[in-house]
């Protein structure tokens, strides 16, 4: 059997990677995820996916540790977690009817032969935002309290009312760790899957 380290605190991700394998444990990576000078949305969803599965895997001999993140990307710009209910309403407001690209990087790290090797991939999905009235978007906020999400929605709840269309190869990507691409660097790992 092997050793599968999820390296997140993200409920989210929990619940997708359980839909792909039965057993696995988490630990939170301790990772600064404060974007560099001049860093892009997608390098910096790509640095921390990397580093937060660097981080566990300091800690864990001969196992396979999977670390995401996501990072959403209006006109070039971060949109992070809102953290508040202004900063959710700000967001939603930025991105009625304009299309926001969600950058999920994931890396997983093999400890199992004594060495670290690492496997990555990276998800690019393109949401496309219907137009947004003000009450609109304070009647979101309220029924979904979407302030732990990138972009302030919530894609696989009431948040999917809020678009036009998702443009993306791997649906679970939005939610936040893409399984088709995971599947496929587990199998690149030796497991089975499924």
């Amino acid at each position: 059997m092997v050793d599968l380290v999820l390296a997140s605190t993200s409920h989210y991700r929990r619940e997708l990677l359980a839909r792909l394998v039965p057993s696995f444990r988490v630990q939170a990576p301790l990772v600064d995820e404060a974007a560099l000078a001049n860093e892009s949305p997608f390098a910096l969803a790509v640095r921390l996916a990397e580093a937060k599965a660097r981080a566990v895997a300091m800690s864990c001999d001969a196992a396979l540790i999977i670390g995401s993140d996501q990072v959403a990307e209006l006109d070039g710009r971060t949109l992070g977690k809102p953290g508040s209910i202004a900063a959710a309403r700000a967001q939603l407001a930025a991105c009625s009817g304009r299309e926001v690209d969600f950058h999920t990087a994931l890396c997983v790290v093999d400890t199992r032969s004594g060495t670290s090797t690492l496997h990555a991939a990276v998800d690019r999905t393109r949401v496309a935002f219907r137009t947004l009235d003000a009450a609109t978007i304070e009647r979101y906020i309220e029924r979904e309290q979407p302030l732990d999400c990138a972009g302030s929605f919530k894609c696989e709840g009431l948040g999917i009312a809020l678009f036009e269309r998702i443009e993306t190869v791997d649906p679970t990507a939005l939610i936040g760790l893409p399984l088709i691409a995971l599947a496929r660097l587990l199998r690149e790992c030796g497991m089975t899957i499924p």
